[in-house]
């Protein structure tokens, strides 16, 4: 028989009598069983301790240390690892749900730490996951919030790869997708060693590029920096919009978690975050692509006239051209340089106000320009990035009205919204940004909006963000974008994460949050090939992306920090194969929903201008707060916002009996602190 789990917790245990009624009563009953576990046990269960054993009076309760599994080893030594069991590889948040999904049937499960010390036993659910026909089981750990390393156990079956549970444990995937924005820089010398190996590769394209399509005159224009677009060198300004709108969106999210990590780059030393030095190396070339004319007209691309081979990018030599203009391009250049100009201006206010004069001409090129122009890319066979534009437009006009507070930019923004029947895309990449704009306007503290606009987009997101929660639920590998495939959909799973980010935000729910954490884990490993889809990071990661730097260098490995883009057209469709650039190539706009992901999880609660506990704002922890807490959990009341924040005293996201039990004991005088 295995170690008894210790308890250490003081917890409210809810009790479920006759007629499914419920009650909360406060008891010293030292379980960490959670409050879903609690609110289903069967009618009359009643809780005690007994020799540090949680006991009812129908058996010891499902997740706690079960005599099930007695007869069942405990030692990791005794199991081989089983790729039928799956988790995210990286690990998960103290606070987090945890979940992984076994391909197989199993009934019985048991967490291990690293000293091989069974803490966790529990009973498995079934459930049929139709994408990959199979009937899979899943373990629930949630419960384990220590810090740690830990393996999971499935008698029968094996052990999982060694995890950890961790509040930083998405730091180093975040430097390392980070990473791979710097190795991704065009027009400059790049190096870097990871896992021991160097990725290097010398100045490329420092020709960029030639202005025959722009002004009929074969003359080279400044088109240098910026970032390659995906597996090829070229430029293209649509796909930078949805790439670095969700990263300056991250950035204005989660600055507080992001400013202060070390990324490693040639200007670490200045005085500008690295985060933002990155998106700077970015936004110098988009710069670059304003017409030379004053016109205000942005060049579609800066590309080679058809793809070159898997060669490093110095030795990719053939001429490059700017393209003609299109009105999306331009619209997504406005829209990026307004957000350039709020996030550089605290650091670089001549760099800022350089954005936003860019920002203004092209907006008016918009205005004098109202059809939708599209560039004509006859002679290229490189990317199109083809699309309308009324949805670039609106995201442009959001983001000068946020940086500016000019109203006619509003009105601009108002006016496009009531074109889209459907305010929130649950779906949206670089050919629908419509999301961006409706996003801004929610999330601004600027006056003037209309309460009734507001108010529709609002209900919208929120319906989204219900939306990609139910269909996770009902995934056996909880994947946000359910049975969807198609080209670049692990993107999407991860740019899904704003969505849900941002509901979060406006009215805090524990499932926007548990969702957005499944993308990554189901990114990281709890997926049908239980590999890591992201190069360098995770369990048997990608190994031959559709990347010509790693096609084309001396390196077995590839280069890191690359999220490639997932099976399609179906789920088990993934093939690891250079050759497979419908399911195996690597984007800009993929790392950004990723880095987006990541540094939303960096730190899912920012109290350090909060009191704990003082959930009503009086400057005062007291009985009042206890009871506004206790409101919360019965659902009497919701708390949201600061109030949500300031009860969250474990900071694991949620505010519960656990909670409620912290903050007794620090009323009672029997803790110091919060």
């Amino acid at each position: 028989m295995g170690t008894p789990f210790a308890f250490t917790k003081l917890i409210a245990v809810l009790l479920q009598g006759g007629n499914n009624s419920t009650k909360i009563l406060e008891v010293d009953c030292m379980s960490l069983i959670s409050y879903e576990r609690r609110r289903k046990l069967r009618a009359g269960l009643a809780c005690f301790v007994v020799s540090g054993i949680v006991a009812t009076s129908g058996g010891l309760i499902p997740g706690t240390f079960s005599q099930n599994v007695s007869a069942a080893s405990t030692s990791p030594g005794d199991y081989q690892q089983d790729s039928r069991i799956r988790l995210n590889s990286i690990g998960y948040l103290p606070g987090a749900e945890k979940k992984a999904t076994i391909a197989a049937s199993a009934s019985d499960f048991i967490l291990v730490n690293s000293s091989g010390t069974a803490v966790l036993t529990g009973k498995t659910t079934s459930t049929n996951n139709s994408d990959t026909n199979e009937q899979v089981s899943i373990a629930d750990f949630s419960s384990i919030k220590t810090n740690g390393t830990y393996t999971l156990l499935v008698p029968g079956i094996g052990k999982s790869v060694t995890f950890k549970i961790d509040p930083n444990i998405y730091v180093n995937p975040f430097k390392t997708s980070m990473l791979g924005m710097y190795l991704w820089r065009c027009g400059t010398s790049v190096s870097t060693t990871y896992n021991g190996k160097v990725f290097s590769h010398e100045a490329c394209h420092t020709k960029d590029g030639y202005t025959d399509y722009i002004n009929g005159q074969h003359n080279i224009k400044d088109g240098g920096k910026g970032w390659h677009d995906a597996g090829d060198y070229n430029k293209y300004v649509v796909n930078a919009g949805i790439t670095v709108g969700s990263m300056f969106f991250a950035w204005e999210q989660f600055k507080d978690q992001i400013k202060g990590i070390s990324l490693t780059m040639p200007e670490s030393n200045n005085s500008m975050p690295d985060y933002l030095d990155e998106l700077k190396y970015e936004t110098d070339w988009l710069l670059t692509m304003q017409y030379p004319d004053g016109s205000g007209k942005v060049s579609h691309k800066l590309t080679t006239k058809d793809f070159g081979g898997f060669v490093l990018p110095e030795r990719e030599t053939a001429d490059r051209f700017f393209t003609p203009w299109g009105s999306a391009a331009t619209a997504d250049f406005a829209a990026m340089m307004a957000m350039a100009s709020r996030a550089f201006r605290p650091y670089d206010a001549s760099y800022a106000d350089k954005c936003i004069a860019a920002a203004k001409v092209s907006y008016a090129c918009l205005k004098a320009n109202p059809g939708n122009t599209k560039p004509n890319l006859s002679g290229f066979t490189t990317g199109d990035y083809d699309t309308t534009d009324t949805d670039d437009r609106l995201w442009a006009a959001a983001e000068m009205w946020e940086t500016t507070g000019d109203n006619s930019y509003l009105a601009d923004f108002e006016s496009g919204a009531n074109y889209f029947s459907k305010k929130i895309d649950v779906d949206f990449d670089w050919g629908n940004v419509n999301n961006l704009g409706m996003f801004t306007y929610l999330l601004s503290e600027k006056s003037g909006k209309n309460a009734s606009l507001y108010n529709t987009i609002k209900n919208a997101l929120i319906s989204a963000a219900d939306s990609i929660v139910g269909t996770a639920d009902k995934h056996g590998y909880a994947r946000p974008l359910g049975e969807t495939y198609y080209w670049g959909c692990n993107g999407t799973v991860a740019r899904q994460t704003m969505i849900l980010n941002i509901a979060n935000k406006l009215s805090p729910k524990a499932d926007y949050v548990n969702t957005s954490l499944d993308a990554l884990n189901f990114l990281f490993g709890r997926n049908y090939y239980n590999r890591s889809f992201v190069t360098g990071m995770g369990i048997n990661p990608p190994m031959k992306p559709h990347d010509r730097r790693s096609g084309g260098d001396s390196q077995i490995d590839p280069w890191p920090g690359y999220l490639v883009g997932g099976g399609w057209p179906g789920a088990k469709d993934w093939k690891d194969d250079q050759d497979s650039y419908q399911t195996n190539e690597i984007a800009i706009n993929w790392n950004g929903a990723l880095i987006y992901a990541l540094a939303a999880s960096l730190d899912v609660s920012d109290t350090s201008d909060l009191l704990l506990g003082d959930i009503n704002m009086d400057a005062n922890v007291d009985s009042i707060d206890y009871a506004l807490m206790k409101q919360h959990i019965l659902g009497l009341s919701i708390l949201s916002g600061d109030a949500f924040k300031a009860a969250d005293v474990n900071h694991d996201n949620a505010v519960d009996a656990i909670d409620l039990s912290t903050l007794k004991q620090y009323l009672l005088g029997k803790i110091t602190s919060l």
